[in-house]
């Protein structure tokens, strides 16, 4: 235990209370300690309030973790920060965005690096996920991954976030609920717009310190919500958290208002006209925005022309202007549970370019000849006009599918054996087959969840994925063939070879489960995992092994460099066909049609690498917020289960415990290996733990029956404890 001689009855000053505060937690690193229980233990004359601050610094900085408010415990990077712009010989600088993990460590995407550069909680000195960072970076003796420090942060991702308040003695806190950046923000008395204590409220950044260990956000409320802790508060503070801006600035939406959809002579004069050609829609039942529709006719050679129809977003949001500004900041839309985040106002989004039935609508299309053996023997990019006669759901188109019968049911059903034979030659060309489970929620009128199930892929959905793929894929080689030898920069999305690392891991622990893969070459890589993809349909254990083989892959990124996209077997890939929710889309359908003339027409290639980074950036942040929200409602879900038993898998393993998925809900909650009645020792490879005392193994994808102990609604988390038989 931590001496106290020598400091009892004294206070401390700041850094000497950062040094013993991390002592004694550090001396019990299973204990969660209150600023009250340090101020006891150290038998100090420092003030609460300080303490906290203290606490919450340290907390900030990744030596100490939050485990609920106002309790903390020793972090595993415990030690303190290293000074910012420190270098040492051989250091290299680079800029590039944060990706933080759950453990406040960090992966910085850096312009034209394939590999992430790893930066440890005590050397971010402040940055957050998503920031625009300079790092200097290095590799380690010994090590082959690059590791880094943050110098300084050129440009913030979020500055506003939601939270509680918290009105201490000297001052107030807004302690954000934010899964990745645990911030709490000083807010003066002054600044509180009539927050009381334990109000939501938005606040804005007003001052972000001095970077390093001294660092402390100020802010100021902007908007208080009260005693809010309604559904709507909990989504809304995702978005907002993850740097999403749940409304649009006026000056956008006042550009939106006065764009006009009308179609003049010149229009039609322009574009091609696809007015008259049986067009039709396939989406989900509660979509609003539909910015794809496919047409198909007969020609009378005997041909089939099919037509990828895209929501001319560029024709409304030209480049400059606040539109196009404020849809490249946020980049994507954002789906939660619930609702949407748009990229776009619904102005554009839900009635100008949504391709609804019974509308003449502008369009960007790419348009396909096939043979009578569904081989594409020409295609066409340009602007078009389309006239939708149909919309249909995925269900109803599903249904014409499975009986022949239905509104134009000769469309539909000469699409899909075109789409087949598109599916078959993509998987012979070398595409990787994984069908991750997605979830799904049923919700009662408050935004509760009633019901959770996972979302059957069917041949309808299969039927406009195949189409999109191969306008996006039309659309990348275009852009090769016209650059003439000399590049036409252009936006590709690119994914990369596996780790072999992780491959080899991965086949060496598929062969304990009974499942032998071959990983010599690439192409057996792609083979031992289609493999695994048929099996898994027979096999539930199995199963539980592609989300694994899915973590073994690279991410999926936008970038000007092509370098083909790994899991879906092509050399050129870029995605077209949704400018309505990706602004890669936007930045594409500009290039494309800038290059239909004779005479290439080249961008700045750097300006447009940084743009891709960011959009990179933002799809991840995207998909953390969705995360979090699947999250947020199947701890709702499971509120009220507490002494329940449930059938579940073992879909994790971290230092401190197994994760666990139910069955029947997908659910996912930690089992803590202190919970066992025998301490484990957990393999390098993290997909299995071994008992110290009576050697039991404890394997990914491992049955088992657990007991929920705990449905935590405010840290998002489950808890669970085995029920051995």
């Amino acid at each position: 235990m931590v001496k106290k001689k020598r400091i009892k009855g004294q206070k401390l000053k700041r850094r000497q209370l950062k040094n013993y505060i991390l002592k004694t937690l550090s001396s019990d690193p299973e204990s969660h300690f209150t600023p009250k229980q340090v101020v006891k233990t150290l038998k100090i004359k420092n003030h609460i309030d300080s303490v906290t601050m203290t606490m919450n610094e340290l907390s900030n900085q990744g030596q100490l973790i939050k485990v609920k408010e106002n309790k903390y415990k020793i972090g595993s990077d415990n030690g303190f920060s290293q000074k910012s712009g420190k270098t040492r010989k051989g250091d290299i600088q680079l800029s590039g965005i944060v990706d933080m993990t759950k453990s406040g460590a960090a992966y910085i995407m850096v312009e034209g690096k394939a590999q992430d550069i790893y930066v440890s909680p005590r050397n971010l000195n402040g940055a957050m996920n998503g920031d625009k960072v300079l790092i200097n970076s290095w590799t380690p003796k010994g090590r082959r991954k690059p590791e880094g420090t943050v110098i300084k942060v050129i440009d913030r991702s979020a500055t506003h976030f939601l939270g509680t308040v918290r009105i201490l003695k000297n001052q107030a806190l807004l302690m954000v609920d934010n899964f990745y950046n645990n911030i709490d923000i000083r807010i003066p008395f002054r600044h509180l717009n009539g927050a009381d204590d334990g109000d939501k409220a938005i606040a804005k950044i007003t001052d972000w310190g001095k970077p390093g260990q001294d660092q402390f956000l100020t802010g100021k409320v902007e908007t208080n919500l009260g005693k809010a802790d309604s559904n709507d508060v909990e989504m809304n503070a995702i978005l907002i958290n993850n740097g999403f801006n749940i409304t649009f600035p006026e000056e956008v939406i006042a550009e939106a208002e006065a764009l006009d959809g009308e179609i003049t002579k010149s229009d039609v004069e322009e574009r091609k006209d696809f007015r008259k050609v049986t067009t039709i829609t396939i989406d989900p039942d509660t979509a609003k925005d539909f910015d794809d529709a496919l047409s198909v006719r007969l020609l009378d050679n005997g041909n089939i022309e099919v037509g990828i129809h895209i929501a001319d977003v560029t024709h409304f949001v030209k480049q400059g202007t606040e539109l196009d500004k404020e849809a490249f900041k946020r980049s994507t839309s954002v789906y939660l549970v619930d609702r949407v985040a748009p990229m776009l106002p619904e102005r554009i989004s839900n009635e100008l370019c949504s391709l609804r039935p019974n509308e003449d609508k502008f369009t960007f299309s790419a348009v396909f000849t096939f043979d009578k053996n569904y081989r594409v023997i020409d295609e066409w990019f340009g602007k078009t006009l389309i006239h939708s006669n149909r919309r249909f759901t995925y269900e109803e188109a599903q249904e014409i599918i499975e009986t022949g019968k239905g509104d134009f049911a000769d469309e539909v059903l000469l699409l899909n054996k075109i789409a087949l034979k598109l599916r078959k030659e993509k998987f012979a060309n070398g595409a990787i087959s994984f069908e991750s489970d997605e979830v799904k929620f049923k919700l009662d009128e408050n935004g509760k969840p009633i019901e959770v199930f996972v979302k059957e892929r069917k041949e309808a959905h299969m039927l406009v994925e195949d189409f999109m793929l191969l306008a996006n894929k039309g659309v990348a080689i275009f852009i090769d063939k016209k650059s003439g030898g000399v590049e036409i920069p252009f936006v590709y999305r690119v994914h990369d070879e596996p780790d072999p690392d992780k491959v080899k891991d991965f086949a060496l622990f598929a062969k304990e489960l009974g499942f032998t893969m071959k990983i010599d070459t690439p192409q057996q890589i792609i083979d031992s995992y289609n493999s695994l993809g048929k099996a898994a349909e027979e096999n539930e254990l199995l199963k539980m092994l592609e989300p694994l083989a899915i973590r073994t892959m690279a991410k999926a990124i936008y970038t000007t460099d092509n370098i083909g996209h790994y899991g879906l077997g092509f050399d050129f890939y870029a995605h077209f066909t949704s400018p309505i929710r990706r602004y890669a889309d936007v930045m594409v359908h500009r290039v494309l049609y800038a290059n239909l003339g004779k005479e290439p027409k080249r961008w700045n290639k750097q300006s447009m690498e940084e743009q891709a980074v960011h959009i990179s950036a933002q799809e991840r942040k995207a998909m953390t917020a969705e995360r979090e929200s699947i999250k947020y409602k199947s701890v709702e879900f499971m509120q009220g289960k507490e002494g329940q038993v449930f059938d579940a898998n073992i879909s994790g393993m971290i230092d401190k415990g197994i994760f666990v998925q139910l069955k029947e809900s997908k659910a996912e909650g930690l089992i803590l290996f202190s919970d066992f009645n025998e301490s484990f020792e957990l393999a390098d490879s993290k997909l299995k733990a071994v008992g110290n005392r009576s050697n039991r193994e404890l394997k990914m994808g491992q049955e088992l029956k657990v007991r929920l102990l705990e449905a935590d609604l405010h840290a998002r988390q489950l808890n669970f404890e085995v029920v051995e038989e």
